[in-house]
């Protein structure tokens, strides 16, 4: 939680994000990696944001791109995807798409190992900013020395 003596990170949000989540404190601002960061962390933190369909996209024809993505993603202190859908739904691959939804699966499996990225099923839209808000907080709060982040 922020305080008016413990403000909190001002929220940077990607020019490219389409359909960008809200916070209390943000930014717009191009990133080299993600779609969200924090205002002088950006090379540190990124959080990329993933609808299903998106997520199949990037594992499809855009595969070549998303690994690109995830390679600079790797060299961040902290990154994680955050996927708007749940396991289970996950699971049923969109109509558009030709891939298999275990191989799917077990791609992004295999990337959050390979790259050090995590992944987070974060059940629908609302969950998924609110998670993104909070894991940023997080990561300020323990790069500003607060040893209580990891509580409440």
């Amino acid at each position: 939680m922020t305080t008016p003596e413990r403000p909190g990170p001002v929220i940077a949000i990607d020019t490219r994000e389409q359909k960008p989540y809200r916070f209390p404190c943000s930014e717009v601002k191009t990133l080299p990696t993600g779609d969200y960061s924090i205002v002088g962390l950006e090379e540190r933190i990124a959080i990329e944001r993933k609808t299903k369909e998106d997520a199949y996209s990037s594992l499809g024809q855009g595969r070549a791109r998303f690994e690109r993505e995830l390679e600079r993603m790797s060299r961040f202190d902290y990154a994680a995807i955050v996927i708007e859908t749940s396991l289970p739904d996950f699971l049923r691959a969109p109509a558009f798409s030709q891939m298999n939804p275990k191989a799917a699966a077990s791609s992004i499996v295999a990337w959050s190992v390979k790259y050090r990225v995590c992944v987070f099923f974060a059940g629908d839209r609302l969950h998924g900013n609110a998670l993104t808000r909070q894991l940023l907080e997080k990561f300020w709060r323990y790069q500003n020395g607060d040893a209580d982040a990891g509580s409440g």
